[in-house]
C-alpha cells in the first residue's frame, strides 16, 4: 500500500491525504471515549458500524438535496470524503431532554420539548466544548449571521431526515450533533454537513422499550455497545457480514 500522509486523528477517526485534491481518506477507529475522553475503551467492531452507518445517512442526505462531505466508502473502515475547512463549533439538535440540557434546566430525561431545540458548543476538548451563544459566534468571526441561518436550515433538515428514518425502524431519535464546513466553488462558498453521523453522535432509543442504543450504552455501562450499534444496523438494513471479526485493515502512516 502506499505511503499515506496521517493529517489528524481525533479520538473516534483518522485522516489522512486523499488520492485527489480536495480529499480525504477517513478512517473509523474502534476506540470508545466519553466525558471528554476521561473514560476510554476500544471496542471491536465500532470503526466498521460506523463507517457504514455514516455511509448510510450521508448517502440518504445526498438523495434528497442535502450536501455532505461523503464521496465514497473505500473499505469495511474507510470512506472517501470532501476536503472541507470545518467551523469549530458542534450543532447540536435536540428533540427530547436528556445529557446536560437535564443538568441545566432541570428536566427529567425523556421529556418531549416544545420544538427541536438547535444548540451550539465550542470544538474545544481542553475547555470541555462549552456551549456558545449565537452572538460569541458571530463577535469572535467563528461564522456570520447568514452561516448560522443556513446551519440551523441543514440541522433541521437532517433532523426530519434521521427523525422519520429512525421511526421507520422502531427508534426514537432523541438528539444529535453534527459539523458542519465550507467548500468553495470557485469563488462561491458552500456549507456542507461533515464528520460522521453514527450512533456515536446521537441519542437513540427504541420506542417500545426505551433501551439505549447509542454511546450512552458505553458511558453508562448498559452492556455491549456493538450489541446495540449492531442492533441500529441490523433494523436499516445496513448491517456488515462479519463485524464484530472484521479486521482492521493494515495502514501505513
Amino acid at each position: 500500500m502506499a505511503r499515506r500522509k496521517k493529517l489528524y486523528e481525533g479520538k473516534a477517526k483518522i485522516l489522512y491525504e486523499g488520492p485527489e485534491p480536495g480529499t480525504l481518506v477517513q478512517y473509523f477507529k474502534d476506540d470508545a471515549t466519553a466525558f471528554n475522553a476521561e473514560k476510554k475503551d476500544v471496542i471491536e467492531g465500532k470503526g466498521v458500524l460506523n463507517n457504514r452507518l455514516s455511509e448510510f445517512f450521508m448517502t440518504g442526505l445526498a438523495n434528497i438535496g442535502v450536501p455532505n462531505h461523503f464521496l465514497k466508502r473505500l473499505n469495511m473502515r474507510e470512506q472517501l470524503i470532501r476536503q472541507v475547512e470545518i467551523i469549530p463549533l458542534e450543532v447540536i439538535v435536540r428533540n427530547f431532554a436528556a445529557g446536560s440540557i437535564c443538568k441545566r434546566l432541570g428536566l427529567e430525561e425523556g421529556t418531549p420539548l416544545p420544538r427541536p431545540i438547535v444548540e451550539f458548543s465550542y470544538k474545544d476538548d481542553a475547555l470541555g466544548d462549552p456551549l456558545v451563544p449565537e452572538e460569541y459566534i458571530i463577535a469572535f468571526g467563528w461564522a456570520s449571521q447568514q452561516d448560522l441561518d443556513d446551519i440551523v436550515a441543514l440541522a433541521l433538515r437532517v433532523n426530519d431526515f434521521l427523525t422519520g428514518v429512525m421511526f421507520g425502524v422502531g427508534i426514537k431519535l432523541v438528539d444529535f450533533k453534527i459539523e458542519i464546513g465550507r467548500i468553495w466553488d470557485n469563488d462561491f462558498m458552500r456549507l456542507i454537513v461533515a464528520d460522521e453521523i453514527s450512533p456515536d453522535s446521537c441519542r437513540l432509543w427504541d420506542i417500545e422499550t426505551g433501551q439505549k442504543l447509542d454511546k450512552d450504552v458505553f458511558r453508562r455501562d448498559l452492556g455491549s455497545l456493538t450489541d446495540a450499534y449492531t442492533e441500529v444496523a441490523r433494523r436499516l438494513g445496513v448491517l456488515p457480514s462479519n463485524v464484530t471479526h472484521a479486521a482492521k485493515p493494515h495502514v501505513i502512516n
